[in-house]
């Protein structure tokens, strides 16, 4: 399957792509965000084993931070560039080449997170598809986190709660930012938490 990430030939891939977020974490910019947010709403407080599926997981950002906070982490994405370098990064986790729409990986997670923009990334018409892969990979009583962009004519957030519902997911919370800001009246980002 090809993704509107794949068919985008101007972005960065792998290691020019991981340069961006060195040179904002060189000038002092907090670039794990995303980690931060999905430890407070999932970390067992009394240091339990957990676990995060970060899909969508490009060069490994999230995941190898997640795990660095004492998550089992496993990362999949669809492009070879983005995860060489996840791997080369950080060999002793798992690193999968996958396609959302399609991923089975017979097991479940404590939190399912898709931290950068995945959903408007996705192949068109299969968004509905891989929130139903994705929920299926949350254990019950886990997490799915997502963060994207809301455009207009784009894919929004009425679409995604309704195919969050009918994938068995409940909306807990929604943010602004990965910071946990409130979510305005106009939002042109959001974080959304649902609950399996």
């Amino acid at each position: 399957m090809t993704s509107r990430w794949n068919r985008d030939g101007g972005v960065p891939r792998g290691d020019d792509y991981d340069a961006r977020w060195a040179h904002l974490h060189a000038a002092g910019h907090d670039v794990h965000g995303e980690a931060g947010f999905v430890e407070r709403m999932a970390a067992p407080e009394d240091g339990a084993p957990w676990s995060v599926l970060d899909a969508g997981c490009g060069t490994g950002r999230v995941a190898i931070e997640l795990a660095r906070r004492g998550a089992t982490t496993t990362g999949v994405d669809l492009d070879p560039a983005m995860l060489a370098t996840a791997r080369a990064k950080a060999p002793e986790l798992e690193w999968i080449d996958g396609d959302l729409s399609t991923l089975d990986l017979g097991r479940t997670f404590d939190v399912v997170v898709m931290a950068g923009n995945v959903m408007i990334f996705v192949a068109h018409g299969t968004e509905t598809t891989v929130v139903d892969r994705l929920a299926s990979h949350v254990r019950p009583g886990g997490l799915l986190i997502a963060g994207f962009q809301l455009r207009r004519g784009g894919y929004d957030l009425t679409s995604y709660d309704a195919d969050a519902a009918a994938a068995g997911l409940t909306l807990v919370g929604r943010f602004a930012t990965w910071d946990g800001d409130p979510l305005g009246d106009s939002p042109d980002y959001a974080v959304s938490v649902h609950h399996a």
